[in-house]
C-alpha cells in the first residue's frame, strides 16, 4: 500500500492521524479569490519531483499524477517490488481517475492568449486526458499487463480495485496495481461549489466535515493519491511478499434514478452483493467505512442502507472524510488504505465532529472517538453520481 493525502505523505503518517482523529481541512485563498462560496478544501502538498523523475517523464504529470507517482513508490516499496521484477514480469494497472481540470483549462488559456496551438506544450495532451494517470504511471514503471483508468465518479477507486481483485481472480493477472488519485486544484472543483455542494463552516476547517451529524452542511473536496498491489495470493506466497490483507469480496449497482440524488436501495444491493461475494454474513463485519461525505441526503440515504443491512449486527461504523474531507475519485481506494491501517493495528478511527446524530444516524453505532478493536474483517462503501455504487469486503490476513 501507498497513500499521499491530506492526512499524511505515507502510511506512517497516515495511521498516526487517523489515531488521533487529526483533520487534514483548510482554506485555500486562491478559491476565495477565484469567486467560491466555500474555499475549503482537503490541503495537500505538491510533492518535488524534480530529481526523483527525469523531466522527460515529469512533462506528462497532471497534479493528480504526481500524487499517484508518490504513492505508487511507496505501494511498490512496501511490496517488496522493485524494478528488475517490473522489468521481468507482467504487472496491470486499474486507476480510479475521473477529471484533469487544471491541464485542460491551462492548455486553452495558452491558445486563447496566444492563438497558436503549436505553444501548448508536448505534456498538455498527456495531462489533460481522463487516462492521464494510467499512462503516466503505466511507461514510468514499464507495467506491460492490463491497463485502464475507471471513470465512476466518486467510486472509481473503489471499482478499479474491483477490477483488479476480478482480473486476478478470474486468472487473468498476477498482479494488479490498483488506486485512485484526485486533483486539489481550485479549478477542479468549482462546478461543485456552484451546486452549493460545500460546507460554509468557514471558520472552523476542522470541524466542517460532519458526516453523520444533524449539524452538517454540506462536504470538503480533498484529494491525493493512494495505491495498492493486488497479488494472486500462491504468486505472493511464493515471492514471499508480505501480506496485509486479502479482497474477499466486490459488489456493485446502478441506481437508475437521478444523476445526482442518492438511493438507499442502491447502496443496500452493493453491500449485499458484496457480502455475498465474500461468502461472509452481515454479522460477520466487525467495521464499516461509510462513503458518508457530509452531505444531508447522502448521509441520509446511506444511514438508512446501513440500518437495512447491519441493523440487528451493528458494527462499529465511521467515515475517514470526517478527517480528510471528500476525497472524490481517490476514496474508494484511499479508505480502504484507511481501513487496512486500523484492522493491522486493531482499532477504528473516529467519526469526529459527529454531536448530535439525526433520526437516521441514531440506529447506527457510530464512533464519535478512537475505539481499540480486533477488525477481522470490514466493508468499505463508496457511491458516485450518476448512481454508481461499489463495496468491498476485506479480510485480515493470518498467515
Amino acid at each position: 500500500m501507498g497513500i499521499y493525502s491530506c492526512i499524511g505523505k505515507n502510511l506512517e503518517e497516515v495511521q498516526r492521524s487517523l489515531y488521533d482523529g487529526k483533520s487534514g481541512i483548510g482554506v485555500d485563498p486562491m478559491r476565495k479569490e477565484y469567486g467560491y462560496r466555500s474555499p475549503l478544501t482537503g490541503i495537500v502538498d505538491r510533492p518535488l519531483l524534480k530529481g526523483m523523475l527525469d523531466r522527460r517523464l515529469r512533462v506528462g504529470l497532471a497534479e493528480e499524477g504526481e500524487y499517484a507517482y508518490m504513492a505508487t513508490l511507496e505501494a511498490l516499496r512496501t511490496a517488496g517490488i522493485d524494478t528488475d521484477y517490473l522489468e521481468k514480469n507482467e504487472v496491470g494497472i486499474f486507476y480510479g481517475n475521473d477529471s484533469s481540470a487544471k491541464a485542460v483549462i491551462e492548455a486553452h488559456s495558452i491558445a486563447q492568449a496566444k492563438k497558436d496551438t503549436t505553444l501548448i506544450g508536448s505534456g498538455a495532451i498527456f495531462q489533460s486526458m481522463n487516462s492521464t494517470i494510467t499512462m503516466n504511471l503505466s511507461t514510468i514503471f514499464k507495467l506491460r499487463g492490463v491497463n485502464m483508468t475507471i471513470s465512476a465518479a466518486c467510486a472509481s477507486g473503489s471499482h478499479a480495485i474491483g477490477l483488479g481483485y476480478l482480473f486476478i481472480r478470474q486468472g487473468l493477472q498476477d498482479v494488479v496495481l490498483c488506486g485512485g488519485a484526485q486533483e486539489t486544484n481550485y479549478y477542479s472543483m468549482g462546478s461543485f461549489d456552484a451546486l452549493s455542494a460545500f460546507s460554509m463552516r468557514v471558520d472552523e476547517p476542522a470541524k466542517a466535515s460532519r458526516p453523520f451529524d444533524v449539524g452538517r452542511d454540506g462536504l470538503i473536496p480533498s484529494g491525493g493519491g493512494a495505491s495498492l498491489i493486488l497479488e494472486d495470493y500462491e504468486h505472493a506466497l511464493k515471492r514471499n511478499a508480505t501480506i496485509y490483507a486479502e479482497v474477499i469480496g466486490y459488489g456493485f449497482s446502478s441506481n437508475g434514478v437521478h444523476i445526482s440524488q442518492p438511493s438507499d436501495e442502491g447502496c443496500s444491493v452493493a453491500m449485499a452483493r458484496a457480502l455475498t461475494d465474500a461468502g461472509v454474513a452481515a454479522s460477520d463485519i466487525d467495521y464499516v467505512n461509510a462513503h458518508a461525505t457530509s452531505t444531508p441526503q447522502g448521509d441520509m440515504a446511506e444511514a438508512v442502507a446501513l440500518n437495512r443491512v447491519f441493523g440487528a449486527s451493528r458494527p462499529l461504523i465511521s467515515s475517514t472524510k470526517s478527517m480528510t474531507g471528500h476525497e472524490c475519485w481517490m476514496a474508494g481506494a484511499s479508505e480502504i488504505i484507511y481501513s487496512t491501517l486500523m484492522m493491522q493495528n486493531s482499532f477504528v478511527a473516529p467519526n469526529i465532529n459527529f454531536e448530535n446524530p439525526d433520526e437516521y444516524s441514531r440506529k447506527l453505532n457510530i464512533a464519535d472517538k478512537t475505539v481499540e478493536k480486533n477488525i477481522d474483517l470490514f466493508l468499505s462503501n463508496s457511491f458516485g453520481f450518476g448512481g454508481t455504487n461499489s463495496a468491498l469486503v476485506v479480510k485480515k490476513y493470518k498467515a
